[in-house]
């Protein structure tokens, strides 16, 4: 039942529930593997892509267009009445975003249309079957666009209609279609529930003026003289004898089930039953996802790459909880709940957003900006930005604390280093603190609390140290990894 005030006001709950029905978002589809073959599974996506195809003006698009969704370069996909968007990678790093407009039926085209599915039962079990049934795709209102009802618009600078972003995003619609055609009825201008909810109640009414219709003569009750005050004679009399009848007590009532109207007692609904186990979890990815590229955008309250960046910090932080608490092993002990993220101070936390957001060690126009912004927010040179970041992704908090400070180990490991690195024919290195270093060469292993050594290099003769290459608890490997770059 459609929730709504004493006025027959619908609710704001169910104005709330019609608007996120109205708005369905899918995840970037898989690549498809193949180069050849029809792009849409159904006959009615492929009269999707023949509205496209009918009216496009420059073959060559439509073809980069199908490469470039058969190839994942459409990121994820919102459907709302009357539009489609999507982001769609391209040549340049920033994402173009692609968009899909198509007419949404009036109200009377509606009402039209769910009569006539409400009238033939058939129809709506193809529905809920995620099949579009021909006769209601041919019926008086036309679902599926023609030529020239898909109006495609791009940020990008070709003027082609469509160009090969629009088009990919056409190819990838026409994909979803083929999975569940309620996605052809949301753009049009009605969400899944909001539809199903709307023909419950036209069956309901249809079937109460069929039964109407139905009903024999002879099951009308008779009227009564006007001293019975219209009821007959026998009426009265069974009324009189309910009157004097002994009265059943609640008790009797509830045990008494075949008493009760259709339907299921609210108790034996709610009762204690024997339920299936939970399915087991989803096995764990071996890396977190990426989060699609947000496209620039004219006047909005946020920074596309702000969002993007604390998008992808939020999907590592949830990768390394599942991480730290799923078992070793199938059938192995659960080891103990903790955060893999301790409270880190500002500068940290920003070093530590900045490794994990983008891992790789390569300086990009968009890592260059974003060391520039951190310098700026934290009063320090881009280059100490650049360093920090680097010693975080060789060893974490220790290796950022390694970076600017030493310390005096106790005797062993540290010792026993130097007699390793000369018994492997390596060159010799000189100690202080927790530092050996071989200024003429450009080399250092630093030694961390973790027992691990973390490879230095720097211009032969200077100063300026960098971390190179990860952590190794072994100090012969780790100093072999730095001579061999």
């Amino acid at each position: 039942m459609t929730p709504r005030t004493p006025s027959g006001r619908r609710t704001p709950a169910y104005a709330a529930a019609a608007r996120a029905d109205r708005s369905r978002t899918f995840p970037p589809l898989p690549v498809r593997a193949g180069a050849g073959g029809l792009f849409a599974a159904s006959w009615w996506g492929s009269a999707w892509l023949d509205a496209l195809e009918t009216t496009a003006l420059d073959s060559a698009r439509l073809a980069r267009g199908r490469t470039y969704a058969r190839d994942g370069h459409v990121d994820t996909i919102n459907v709302t009445p009357g539009r489609v968007i999507a982001t769609v990678r391209g040549s340049r790093p920033r994402p173009y975003s692609a968009e899909i407009r198509l007419r949404t039926l009036s109200d009377q085209e509606w009402d039209t249309l769910l009569d006539a599915i409400a009238a033939e039962p058939a129809q709506l079990t193809a529905l809920l079957a995620k099949k579009l049934p021909s006769a209601l795709a041919d019926s008086e209102v036309r679902l599926l666009p023609g030529p020239g009802d898909l109006v495609p618009r791009c940020s990008c600078p070709d003027n082609g209609r469509p160009c090969k972003h629009a088009a990919a995003l056409c190819f990838q619609v026409a994909r979803l279609l083929d999975a569940d055609p309620f996605v052809l009825l949301l753009m049009r201008g009605r969400g899944e529930r909001e539809l199903l909810d709307e023909l419950s109640r036209r069956n309901t009414a249809l079937t109460a003026r069929e039964a109407r219709a139905h009903t024999r003569p002879d099951t009308a009750p008779a009227p009564g003289g006007p001293g019975t005050g219209g009821l007959a004679p026998t009426a009265a009399g069974e009324r009189d004898a309910a009157d004097t009848a002994p009265r059943a007590t609640p008790h009797q009532d509830a045990a008494a089930p075949e008493a009760t109207g259709p339907g299921v007692l609210a108790r034996a609904a709610l009762a204690d039953r024997p339920r299936p186990p939970l399915p087991p979890p989803m096995p764990l990815p071996a890396q977190p996802g990426r989060p699609p590229a947000l496209p620039d955008g004219d006047g909005l309250p946020f920074d596309p790459d702000t969002l993007t960046f604390l998008a992808a910090d939020a999907a590592d932080r949830a990768h390394a909880c599942l991480s730290a608490t799923a078992p070793a092993h199938p059938g192995g002990a659960r080891p103990a709940r903790r955060s893999p993220f301790p409270d880190l101070p500002p500068w940290e936390d920003a070093v530590r957003l900045a490794a994990t957001a983008h891992p790789t060690a390569g300086l990009t126009s968009a890592t260059r900006a974003l060391y520039r912004d951190l310098a700026a927010a934290t009063g320090r040179a881009p280059t100490d930005v650049a360093r920090s970041v680097a010693a975080w992704r060789q060893g974490g908090p220790e290796g950022l604390t390694l970076l600017d400070t030493t310390w005096n180990p106790p005797a062993g490991d540290f010792d026993r280093a130097r007699s390793a690195l000369l018994a492997a024919d390596l060159p010799a290195l000189r100690p202080r603190h927790n530092h050996l270093t071989d200024p003429e060469r450009g080399i250092q292993l630093r030694f961390g609390h973790d027992n691990r050594w973390y490879p230095y290099e720097a211009e032969p003769g200077t100063d300026d140290w960098w971390p190179t290459g990860p952590a190794d608890p072994d100090p012969v490997g780790a100093l072999t990894t730095l001579l061999a770059r």
